[in-house]
């Protein structure tokens, strides 16, 4: 028998945010989103996370405005998602209830129906607000439990026991949610972890919950992440079209079509029309420049788990500055930040704080001497609690 496995198609955004820093505006690429329609993809992620931040900061766009027009060219049956980050929902630090609600209900009204929730720290505690309020206006909740692979040579967190530990709070918390994601930013999480972590969450929580895998190609396993995902038993998974597919972003449409070749997994669509919509959307994103860290696949992110978004940003800032040089010194201080941060997840925001806190080591004297802000506070507990003690001395 087939199994149809549900695609959502993450170009317009998560593509967005890793290959371009979301830095596009709505009409350029229109076309190729009612292209893909037409193609036959019913489910597209295209709002929140930095589609909400860069429209405002950097493309002179009403966000909400963007979310409109999105809306009104696919029409009222395609499936819209955005990303939420818990407490953050799509700012970078910590909201009051208020405005926890508020997102909700501008969301809603906006055109959205499905918000992926998660929390970088996997604190349960910090999604309960936020997935109340999502359902309260509606939409549908898919709550998130964030991946990544640990340094080598870390041990204490993110492993299969860690997020069946992150699962059963979730239950336990009672919660509403409609599907669950795990979602791995870094796409570092190595192929049989991610087996053995769907298929926990598949015995937990029986035949009848949507599972859906999420990852990135950064460091060159995310296609084999992916059909290990499908082999655990998850029903769903992001992908995305060229430009913005690969390296940084997301898996392939076209590719993870030749991958299933032969096998008993089937993603419903027409890939003709898929290699048509590619060759539309090169054509509206050929004037935006790429960077080739973007596209490129990067090993040494397995030691450094930057998401895709944060390597892209992280590396302009970098030639801004005039200290692309240190980008090296950066990955290599990765592992110690990490390991002694706390082992959250590598995710906005706190990827953020890995690669700013790893930086100022890079560029002292004496590392550690300065300290991130939003490192710090994540050290001292005010963003809820990480998966491990942080380093008492660096707490001290």
């Amino acid at each position: 028998m087939t199994k149809q496995i549900k695609v959502m198609d993450t170009s317009f955004r998560d593509g967005f945010q890793s290959i371009f820093g979301a830095k596009v505006l709505v009409e350029d690429f229109i076309p190729a989103l009612q292209s893909a329609v037409n193609a036959g993809i019913k489910h597209f992620e295209t709002a929140g996370g930095a589609r909400f931040q860069a429209p405002i900061f950097f493309c002179n766009e009403n966000a909400f405005e963007t979310m409109d027009k999105i809306r009104e060219a696919v029409g009222p049956d395609i499936k819209l998602q955005s990303l939420a980050r818990g407490v953050n929902v799509v700012g970078l630090n910590s909201q009051p209830r208020d405005v926890i609600d508020l997102h909700a209900k501008m969301f809603a009204k906006h055109g959205v129906n499905v918000v992926r929730n998660f929390d970088a720290l996997n604190d349960v505690n910090n999604l309960i607000d936020s997935a109340n309020s999502i359902k309260k206006y509606g939409m549908a909740h898919e709550v998130t439990i964030t991946l990544m692979e640990l340094p080598y040579g870390c041990e204490g967190a993110h492993d299969v026991a860690f997020y069946e530990r992150v699962l059963r709070n979730i239950l336990d918390s009672g919660l509403p949610f409609d599907s669950l994601a795990f979602k791995d930013a870094s796409g570092t999480s190595n192929p049989r972890k991610v087996y053995a972590t769907v298929k926990m969450a598949r015995e937990l929580l029986g035949n009848d919950m949507h599972i859906r895998f999420h990852s990135h190609e950064t460091a060159g396993t995310g296609l084999a992440a992916y059909l290990a995902a499908l082999e655990g038993g998850a029903d769903g998974i992001d992908l995305a079209m060229k430009p913005v597919s690969g390296g940084t972003g997301q898996p392939d449409i076209i590719s993870m079509w030749h991958a299933l070749k032969g096998t008993e997994y089937d993603l419903g669509l027409d890939i003709k029309k898929i290699m048509e919509t590619e060759e539309i959307f090169k054509e509206c994103m050929k004037d935006y420049p790429i960077s080739p860290i973007s596209l490129a696949v990067n090993p040494i992110l397995i030691q450094a788990p930057l998401p895709g978004g944060a390597t892209a940003t992280t590396v302009n800032q970098l030639k801004d500055m005039g200290m692309l040089d240190k980008f090296p010194k950066l990955i290599a201080n990765m592992k110690e930040v990490v390991e002694r941060g706390g082992f959250a997840t590598s995710v906005t925001p706190v990827s953020q704080f890995y690669a700013q806190q790893s930086f100022l080591n890079a560029i002292t004297e004496h590392p550690w001497e300065q300290a991130n802000p939003g490192y710090a506070k994540m050290l001292l507990g005010y963003f809820g609690k990480t998966p491990c003690e942080p380093d008492p001395e660096l707490v001290k």
